[in-house]
């Protein structure tokens, strides 16, 4: 695998779950790793910035710090996601604009700001963090799966326009066991049992998601972009798909 000494790696809503394991991936293959969130956890992978990912002024003033100190990035994982569960019918407004401002036009301004610090001469990559909730119907969670399709929209027209300086990619996972998703369902055992109905006989863990997005930013990934790699397991169990929709979260939002 790649070295990724000497390159700067970029994460997004990198303090806890996925976007955690996601950056102590690429530091531990060498990269200097800075993480933007909200709010700064307890204990940091790399250097943290705080930043709230859906404001355009503060993502601008975050990649102008990280210019200062570094120079340029070289990778960019846009993990930062999420939106609260509901019917559509009665979506409110500000849920449904907050959606989509945190995980498509975030996503956009990440990558605006991104793109200039990046080596003329290739090399750069972005992997965004999608979700399978955008790659077919998603009671319940409707608007959060319609923001991660429209996310895999973006990822792959940025491809064709950035390319050859800049790859860009889409993981998109189906059901992760984070802290939040285990105490969703109730708890470890009963996460597990939901887990083995996977064709994979389990859920995915945050390093299975980290390991894909540390191959698709590396060398070996250098003829990889504008693609979606599933991370779930072999798909869904039919029982994620079943049922009239009944408000609750959606097991593939928890914990990025």
């Amino acid at each position: 695998m790649t070295s990724f000494t000497g390159r700067v790696a970029v994460v997004t809503g990198g303090t806890k779950g996925i976007g955690q394991a996601v950056a102590a991936r690429f530091e531990a293959a060498g990269a200097t790793v800075v993480t933007l969130a909200r709010t700064e956890p307890a204990r940091a992978v790399g250097r943290f910035i705080a930043a709230d990912l859906a404001d355009r002024g503060a993502v601008q003033a975050a990649f102008e710090a990280i210019a200062d100190e570094f120079g340029r990035v070289d990778v960019l994982v846009n993990n930062a996601g999420g939106a609260r569960p509901g019917q559509a019918l009665d979506y409110p407004e500000a849920a449904a604009r907050a959606a989509f401002d945190l995980n498509v036009l975030g996503v956009l301004y990440a990558a605006q700001c991104m793109y200039p610090l990046t080596p003329e001469h290739g090399g750069a990559s972005i992997v965004n963090i999608g979700s399978v909730a955008g790659t077919r119907p998603s009671p319940g969670t409707a608007v959060y799966g319609a923001a991660k399709a429209a996310l895999a929209s973006l990822t792959k027209s940025l491809a064709l326009e950035w390319a050859p300086r800049v790859r860009v990619n889409c993981v998109v996972p189906g059901p992760v066991l984070t802290e939040s998703l285990t105490a969703y369902y109730g708890g470890p055992e009963a996460a597990a049992l939901v887990g083995q109905g996977l064709p994979m006989g389990r859920m995915a863990q945050p390093a299975d998601v980290a390991g894909a997005c540390l191959y698709l930013a590396s060398d070996d990934a250098g003829q990889v972009s504008g693609a979606e790699l599933l991370v779930h397991g072999g798909g869904e169990a039919p029982r994620f798909n079943r049922g009239s929709g009944a408000p609750g979260p959606d097991p593939t939002t928890a914990g990025k």
